[in-house]
């Protein structure tokens, strides 16, 4: 069942206030096409919100991503509460951040996406992960790996601004500031420009 007039209006006010870059006609449009995403769907969460593999088809089909793992990031980045379910409000402030965040916002966002344990770093192993994940497979006579970690290399080379091997929040911030092209340096997070 679709949800109320008055619940949806109560949805768009509040939201009106905590999504910032939508405005209210946006934030309306944005949550009846949860709405409509969610009553198409057949999962057990249905009742609150996108699981999992919703959200996936839906980052998948609207913003053109493929990359399994990155999308999961996307998905634990938008799901605040943890909870694996992704509710309407989550929807909308994430997106509008996804969508039309400030760079301050952005980089805390793909820093979020990127810190794969949560623990307040990039780390070589992190980076590792994501770029053999995100990069082509090369048919090649060599190992790949060692591509890789000749990469991670580089990351740290540029960005790592003190030296202790590893990506903190300031030395990410400071290096995206820097050069505007490594904001999605470990992997494609946020949609392309169309």
């Amino acid at each position: 069942a679709a949800m109320s007039r008055k619940r949806l209006q109560q949805l768009v006010d509040s939201l009106g206030r905590s999504a910032k870059h939508f405005n209210k006609r946006e934030v309306e449009c944005l949550v009846k096409l949860f709405d409509t995403l969610v009553a198409e769907s057949s999962s057990r969460f249905a009742a609150v919100g996108f699981d999992r593999n919703m959200f996936r088809d839906t980052l998948h089909s609207a913003f053109g991503m493929t990359d399994d793992m990155i999308m999961d990031r996307v998905f634990h980045t938008f799901d605040r509460d943890n909870d694996s379910c992704i509710s309407a409000v989550e929807w909308v402030e994430g997106l509008s951040v996804f969508l039309r965040g400030t760079l301050e916002e952005r980089i805390k966002y793909c820093f979020e996406v990127y810190d794969l344990n949560g623990d307040g770093y990039i780390s070589r192993e992190e980076m590792f992960q994501m770029l053999k994940n995100s990069l082509l497979k090369q048919p090649s006579e060599e190992d790949p790996d060692e591509g890789i970690k000749d990469l991670v290399d580089i990351a740290l080379k540029k960005m790592d601004y003190d030296h202790d091997g590893k990506l903190s929040f300031t030395d990410f911030e400071k290096a995206v500031r820097d050069e505007n092209l490594l904001l999605e340096a470990f992997g494609p997070c946020l949609p392309d420009i169309k």
